[in-house]
């Protein structure tokens, strides 16, 4: 399997529950680098880019609102598989559906608050390192 890059973000409610330390930890022992971490907020011009494909949906203005609402945690992440290794870490988008043991069954509580973002695909990695660290 290759090496690969991926983007992670903790969102609002990670932070805000203060679960960036257990979280980083998870990512760390499961084999994974952190590449880049930032401490910041997203701009809603970030938000409307990330979220694009989404933008006709009912849920949309409070996806933007949500991940606006405080400060995240950016980080770019590698290792081998390193896309499907984080998306394996996280679980299902719903926490109510989401394994016991993954990081949104274990610290999500809603699925409008899901506590981390993660790419799905090298190519979606690719375009949102480009929306969230500049260079």
């Amino acid at each position: 399997m290759a090496i690969e890059k991926t983007y992670s973000m903790l969102k609002p409610d990670a932070v805000r529950n203060r679960h960036v330390g257990d979280i980083i930890a998870r990512i760390e022992r499961a084999g994974l680098a952190i590449e880049r971490m930032e401490l910041a907020n997203v701009t809603p011009a970030q938000a409307a880019a990330n979220y694009a494909e989404h933008e006709d949906k009912p849920f949309y203005d409070g996806l933007i609102s949500y991940i606006t609402s405080g400060p995240v945690v950016k980080m770019i992440v590698s290792g081998e598989g390193a896309v499907k290794k984080m998306r394996t870490l996280m679980g299902a988008t719903n926490p109510a559906d989401a394994a016991p043991g993954t990081i949104r069954g274990d610290f999500g509580l809603i699925m409008d608050e899901n506590v981390i973002h993660g790419s799905d695909s090298v190519e979606s990695a690719e375009r949102e390192m480009k929306i969230f660290f500049s260079e």
